[in-house]
């Protein structure tokens, strides 16, 4: 009897998340940011309190101070005003809303530079008191938390998305695709094989923990392209040494997330020209915005629904973990909820791609 009280009441909460539970945030500043929260806005009937509007800088990478005093005190009053600092689960940014906090780099304990939707994601326990200090992570308190539904106090933190991709037109189909999403297709699987990586371990128990006929699993060295009807996808993606091809030429289906074992793949929403390619550390004539690796817009603009990136070095504990990512996203969670059930950390480097209220549903009895 308990189990059947618990389950209905994660039912319920499933069925509860609507866009009373979301806070959108524009950028006044950024003419794009106001055009994709108006469309949101619109497509998921967002209350006007739910609506935060900023006056900040519409450069990707601003000062810490900047955040402080231009995005997470406005949010918090925005929140505190509307009363929505309990009832708002999820916060979504929109593109032309700064992306990344500069500040030193270093290691998981040390780094102060980070995503701005990682810092933000902090902001609940902050309007209750709690303070942190900046250099370092924080670690997430739903990592991992499969089975438990995502509700304030009980976890107190907001998930955070970002509606960007490369343009109004990439936001607006990756809105219209998470309204049309279902359970149905594959998930994709991929390996380098080359490396006895964790990061392989996590991805083949990703397969293991999602239904054999569902899944599209390769351990060899081969890439996988062309692969039709993808509803998830998992990879090192710039970062296999076989990866010859920007472009993985999949047919992704309405709903379809990804995640890519890749350091700076959330450096920029600016968009490389269609001639650029992947290269080397070594050949910086090809870096793009100061890498060589894989962007993650460039799922969204192929016709993913959601991708996870980094704006900085994250290391591969701090990327998001398939083996948490897919089965949950695959159980009917929220997007939202299945990214950051994937994402030890915060206050680190990540950023999701997506609307937050994205969910292909429960998967149908067998």
């Amino acid at each position: 009897m308990l189990r059947l009280l618990l389950l209905l009441g994660f039912l319920s909460c499933l069925r509860a998340q609507t866009g009373e539970n979301v806070l959108l945030v524009v950028n006044r500043k950024d003419p794009v940011s106001v055009q994709i929260g108006e469309y949101y806005r619109l497509k998921r009937a967002i209350p006007a309190r739910n609506v935060c509007t900023l006056d900040t800088s519409p450069q990707e990478e601003i000062e810490w101070k900047t955040y402080v005093e231009q995005i997470e005190t406005p949010v918090g009053a925005c929140l505190k005003k509307a009363g929505l600092v309990e009832s708002v689960l999820y916060i979504a940014t929109t593109l032309g809303v700064p992306l990344k906090i500069v500040g030193s780099g270093g290691k998981i304990n040390e780094a102060e530079q980070g995503s701005v939707d990682s810092e933000l994601a902090l902001l609940y326990a902050k309007l209750k008191g709690v303070k942190y200090q900046r250099r370092g992570t924080v670690p997430n308190p739903l990592f991992g938390k499969r089975d438990v539904p995502f509700r304030h106090p009980q976890f107190p933190i907001y998930l955070v998305t970002r509606l960007a991709a490369y343009s109004f037109n990439d936001v607006k189909a990756m809105i219209d695709r998470s309204l049309q999403a279902s359970n149905r297709g594959k998930f994709v699987i991929d390996l380098r094989s080359d490396s006895d990586d964790e990061g392989e371990d996590w991805l083949r128990n990703a397969a293991i923990f999602l239904p054999a006929s569902r899944v599209i699993l390769d351990e060899s060295k081969n890439v996988l392209y062309g692969q039709k009807d993808v509803i998830g996808y998992a990879s090192w993606g710039s970062n296999d040494k076989n990866r010859k091809r920007r472009w993985l030429g999949f047919q992704w289906l309405p709903g379809a997330i990804a995640t890519e074992f890749v350091s700076t793949d959330g450096r920029t929403m600016k968009q490389p020209p269609d001639d650029w390619f992947y290269s080397t550390w070594q050949d910086r004539a090809h870096f793009w915005a100061g890498s060589p690796q894989g962007m993650a817009a460039d799922l969204i603009h192929e016709g993913a629904t959601g991708a996870s990136g980094n704006v900085y070095e994250p290391y591969l504990v701090g990327c998001a973990r398939p083996d948490h990512l897919l089965p949950a996203y695959y159980e009917g969670r929220t997007l939202a909820e299945s990214y950051y059930l994937a994402l030890q950390f915060l206050s680190w480097q990540g950023i999701v791609l997506g609307d937050p209220l994205c969910s292909i549903g429960k998967p149908a009895k067998q």
